[in-house]
């Protein structure tokens, strides 16, 4: 069993299979296990996974509704909750969410204590500083997907004008994953150039780069009902950091303590992901306006906290 990777998913909703889905195209696992409240669904699921083995990397599949089978998991992925409707914020499902939340994390602590537990369920900071209390485990051992998404994003709005592939933009969304999310400008860089300076950048232009991501959720949703393939790819991501120990800066929510002066609420920052989870914390440049809008998110979560 040394090195064995095994990774199981609570919750087989759009989010939760389009990132097993993601997985198993890639084969990063050597095992999936799929865990949700309705069986039968999670079987079909796993059926119709394991039908495109004969073309893929072998990793053996399990759906279930029995905790016991995610023992020895390296990394849990929670996706389980009541998902966003239009016009709904990601706050507004703090209450139902919190429940389903304090109902799952006891079992992972209990059947997987050794596993690193990867929030994705919605509002994902709240439901990461809920699960970090619960779980009473090692710092960095849980942690969210936060503002990854967003970042994504808004490298993508801004390689549309830059011309630039997103992947050399080095430009962080931090904060809340929602609507008190802000863009960090004065330490962005592309190839070692400030951001600020480059070639086609305009204050005006970053602000609409800005304004997209933080309303793609719900252009989304108001589109097709959900988003999924977007995160199901930042799950993939974050999961094969910790799989491979790559140590990648990753603007994931994490609890704060003392970051910039504040504690006592779970929101994104830069981090290096390894096979422990977080294993850093980074204080990255902020300009005065720039931690301005880190304290606004520190308080507009904290009034659901």
């Amino acid at each position: 069993m040394f090195n064995y990777k095994k990774v199981s998913i609570i919750g087989c909703g759009n989010v939760g299979m389009t990132a097993a889905y993601a997985m198993v195209l890639e084969g990063i696992a050597d095992e999936l296990v799929l865990v949700s409240r309705h069986r039968q669904d999670a079987i079909g699921e796993e059926l119709d996974l394991q039908h495109g083995m004969t073309f893929l990397t072998k990793t053996k599949i399990k759906a279930t509704d029995n905790y016991q089978d995610i023992v020895n998991s390296t990394v849990v992925v929670i996706t389980a909750g009541a998902a966003q409707n239009p016009g709904e914020t990601r706050l507004d499902l703090t209450q139902k969410n919190t429940a389903i939340i304090s109902e799952i994390i006891p079992q992972i602590v209990y059947h997987a204590p050794n596993a690193i537990i990867l929030m994705v369920s919605n509002p994902v900071d709240i439901l990461t500083y809920k699960a970090y209390q619960l779980a009473n485990l090692p710092k960095g051992r849980i942690f969210g997907t936060g503002t990854t998404l967003d970042t994504a994003r808004y490298r993508f709005h801004l390689s549309e004008f830059l011309h630039v592939n997103p992947k050399s933009i080095h430009a962080y969304i931090l904060g809340e994953h929602g609507d008190s999310s802000f863009p960090v400008i004065a330490g962005a860089n592309i190839g070692g150039q400030p951001l600020s300076t480059y070639p086609g950048f305009s204050t005006q232009r970053a602000e609409k780069a800005y304004l997209n991501t933080r309303n793609a959720a719900y252009k989304i949703i108001e589109s097709k009902g959900a988003t999924y393939y977007g995160i199901g790819a930042v799950i993939l991501h974050i999961v094969r950091t910790i799989l491979r120990d790559e140590k990648s800066i990753l603007p994931v929510s994490v609890p704060l303590h003392q970051y910039f002066g504040h504690s006592g609420v779970a929101l994104s920052v830069p981090c290096v992901i390894g096979k422990d989870g977080v294993e850093q914390i980074l204080e990255i440049k902020l300009s005065w306006e720039e931690k301005q809008n880190l304290e606004k998110s520190v308080k507009a979560l904290k009034k659901y906290l």
